[in-house]
């Protein structure tokens, strides 16, 4: 028997959404399809947030993040610009008393994660990572499995996120100014992936090869744990690939599907190779409306913290990354940045 779950919404909660890029509207779109209220968009120019806000009928276009952030009817502001931009756009939502929604990698290193989260429990409010895939009905019903420990002890995690995106390198995803390469893109989701279900590891074995702009192309990394245990971890931004995950136990293992990270089924096995579970739950969209269920239940119940990915670990998800960072040379503008005082 498998838990079904729900990714809706009372519409009493107002949302803003901070940029108009591609996420944006996959997000908005989940938002709207499934009962949420979107009240407001803010863009960087007027016609921007106002083309955004016809396209999705968003009662209120603003033509700075800063009018967002002041808006009296918004009560969370779901933040989807650039990674290189969250630190900033997070802390000027939080200061002007907005919960947020940050979108993932939630900033460029664990420095700037700790600044939000640290200005978020000063002042009461709730601060997620919109790590959408964790919210996802087979990522709840993963959680279940292992809590139940049925598969034994969790001896492996393996996955793999690779794509074939665009060479150019003018394009951020290439561009170091930018925070380009495979790891923060695409690699966040396995890393994340991993400290879901092993924690944060004791120590990380990581290698990646270059573009010519010197961001990583591709990157390889071993998570390590006391116990014994590893997580096998790879991104690239040049190949594509199934994007397969599993979760080994002693007593069985858990093969998930391509695209692991997205709506997808997986298939529980015992040691025999016998199926004990196969969990293939309907999703409509793109999924990202469960992650919204999720922020307005931690601010409907005064929660500013939930299990699912309380803002510690994502902090803990970016020391994971800069350590591979760290290891394979890659290093951003944003990592020389002088320690003072953002939240003040």
């Amino acid at each position: 028997m498998t838990t079904q779950h729900t990714g809706t919404s009372d519409g009493k909660i107002r949302w803003g959404i901070l940029g108009t890029g591609f996420i944006a509207g996959l997000q908005t779109q989940d938002l709207a399809d499934h009962g949420f209220t979107v009240q407001a968009v803010g863009s960087r120019t007027l016609e921007s947030s106002k083309s955004f806000s016809e396209q999705f009928g968003i009662p209120t276009a603003h033509g700075s993040y800063e009018a967002l952030a002041a808006d009296p009817d918004v009560d969370v502001v779901y933040i989807a610009t650039p990674h290189t931009f969250h630190h900033a756009h997070a802390l000027l939502a939080l200061n002007a008393g907005k919960h947020v929604l940050v979108e993932k990698p939630f900033t460029i290193n664990a420095r700037e994660a700790q600044d939000i989260v640290a200005l978020a429990e000063a002042k009461g409010l709730v601060v997620l990572e919109a790590m959408w895939s964790r919210f996802l009905p087979h990522m709840v019903r993963l959680r279940e499995i292992i809590a139940e420990g049925s598969l034994g002890q969790i001896r492996k995690v393996t996955a793999s996120h690779n794509q074939n995106l665009p060479k150019d390198p003018a394009h951020r995803l290439n561009d170091p100014a930018l925070g380009g390469g495979a790891l923060l893109d695409l690699g966040v989701y396995p890393v994340s992936f991993v400290l879901d279900v092993l924690g944060a590891p004791a120590s990380i074995r990581a290698s990646a090869a270059t573009t010519a702009t010197g961001v990583d192309r591709q990157t390889a990394a071993i998570f390590d744990y006391p116990d014994g245990q590893q997580a096998l971890v790879d991104c690239a931004l040049d190949t594509a690939s199934n994007n397969r995950a599993a979760i080994i136990g002693t007593e069985g293992w858990i093969d998930i599907e391509p695209t692991w990270y997205n709506p997808t089924p997986f298939t529980r096995f015992d040691n025999a190779g016998n199926v004990l579970e196969r969990f293939d739950q309907p999703v409509t969209g793109r999924g990202m409306q469960y992650q919204a269920a999720e922020m307005e239940r931690l601010i409907r119940d005064g929660h500013t913290a939930g299990t699912v990915l309380p803002p510690a670990e994502s902090v803990a998800v970016m020391a994971a990354m800069d350590e591979i960072r760290r290891q394979i040379g890659l290093k951003y503008d944003a990592d020389a940045a002088p320690e003072g005082t953002p939240n003040d």
